[in-house]
């Protein structure tokens, strides 16, 4: 019912998963990911329970083929399940039960495992993993991810239909404020096409949940917080950081003000 990719970007700091399907918010079953352990898609006849048993195993070393081994050997309902994992290092590991819904597959690579069920036939993984692998290796990992999933969707996806997607990818210190390794958290659960929509949200992610990087940074002179303080008031707002919160704008401006992103500063003069 189901088709996902789980990777390690190249670089070994980030983790995610990409999964869509003709089901219900899709996002709240299948993946889960945690920074420096690693990333599993658990589907099929999904057992949740592999979520934090695959990921308790990575965190005490085990490999991907091990974690999964112990995934489905204290399993009866092995067969009904699909599972796909990778660890630390990027080794990759997946699994398709005897009993799933054809056509069900998956495939492995460097740091990649990808894997779905009651697929329109085999091109969808291969579309997939082909998306994947001429992504540019050094962008962002949920770049990659995303045209991996849209490739699947491409290529026929499930069988059934579309429904819902998701994007989860973690990093150290990714969060909002820095405080946690959610990078990217994104869940569309009831749509007529979903991977558009998560496509969308991914970036307003970008705009409002990731950090600004340095070349993106604007200076703030005396002259310029002039303007922005009047530019702020003009909108209604007490002052100019508290437009920048009322907006959610916290992640692209520094907590004193003395630098602005080049896009909120291009939004507030265009407000």
């Amino acid at each position: 019912m189901t088709f996902s990719i789980v990777a390690r970007s190249a670089d070994g700091e980030s983790w995610g998963v990409a999964v869509a399907s003709k089901f219900l918010a899709v996002g709240s079953a299948v993946p889960a990911a945690v920074a420096q352990v690693g990333a599993i898609a658990t589907q099929a006849d999904a057992n949740v329970a592999y979520k934090g048993m695959a990921l308790a195993h990575l965190d005490e070393g085990a490999t991907a083929s091990v974690a999964l081994t112990r995934l489905l050997e204290e399993d009866d309902g092995r067969e009904h399940r699909q599972v796909g994992i990778v660890d630390v290092d990027g080794a990759a590991a997946t699994h398709t039960g005897s009993e799933c819904l054809d056509w069900a597959g998956g495939r492995t690579g460097a740091g990649y495992a990808i894997q779905g069920n009651i697929l329109t036939g085999p091109e969808v993984v291969a579309a997939m993993e082909r998306a994947f692998l001429d992504s540019e290796v050094d962008g962002p990992l949920e770049d990659r991810l995303l045209a991996a999933l849209e490739a699947g969707d491409a290529a026929g996806g499930d069988s059934r239909g579309r429904q819902s997607a998701a994007l989860l990818v973690v990093r150290d210190q990714a969060g909002y404020g820095g405080n946690d390794d959610i990078a990217v958290d994104l869940r569309v659960d009831d749509h007529p096409d979903p991977c558009h929509e998560l496509a969308r949200l991914l970036e307003l992610n970008r705009l409002y949940l990731t950090a600004s990087r340095d070349d993106e940074k604007v200076e703030v002179t005396t002259e310029l917080r002039d303007e922005l303080e009047a530019a702020a008031r003009a909108a209604g707002s007490r002052d100019f950081l508290a437009w920048v919160g009322t907006e959610n704008y916290e992640m692209r401006v520094a907590a004193d003000a003395s630098w602005i992103d080049r896009r909120i500063l291009a939004i507030l003069r265009d407000s």
